[in-house]
């Protein structure tokens, strides 16, 4: 599974999380006591941010073509993966889609990509 996002360890369990000032939304895809289907396979709760265990981003990262990338999702054997060098050549070189300004993004064979694991920030 590919993260990118916030995750929250509320009561011994990590979530999906959003933090917003004082309070923290916490998703899962099943339905449990205390929290409310937003959609079908997505369910939220609100707590107060001082009941958070722990609040951290997590992100995939990898390295494709021996450069740097963010994993930014998954489809049928490919990822998208954005840049993460900063060098405009090097992305050019590679194809990659400039997505906004300094921004580099692409799809890479899952079977090209090595290094693949996830940082907490």
């Amino acid at each position: 599974m590919m993260r990118d996002g916030y995750v929250a360890r509320w009561r011994g369990r990590e979530f999906q999380a959003s933090p917003d000032g004082s309070e923290v939304r916490l998703y899962q895809p099943e339905a449990t006591e205390g929290f409310t289907e937003v959609r079908p396979g997505r369910h939220v709760r609100v707590v107060p941010a001082n009941e958070i265990e722990e609040l951290a981003y997590v992100r995939t990262t990898c390295t494709w073509k021996g450069q740097p990338f963010i994993v930014l999702a998954e489809h049928d054997g490919w990822l998208r993966v954005e840049y993460t060098g900063g060098r405009w050549p090097v992305a050019q070189a590679m194809r990659l889609e400039a997505f906004d300004f300094g921004v580099y993004q692409g799809w890479a064979p899952v079977r090209e990509v090595t290094d693949v694991r996830e940082q907490r920030v």
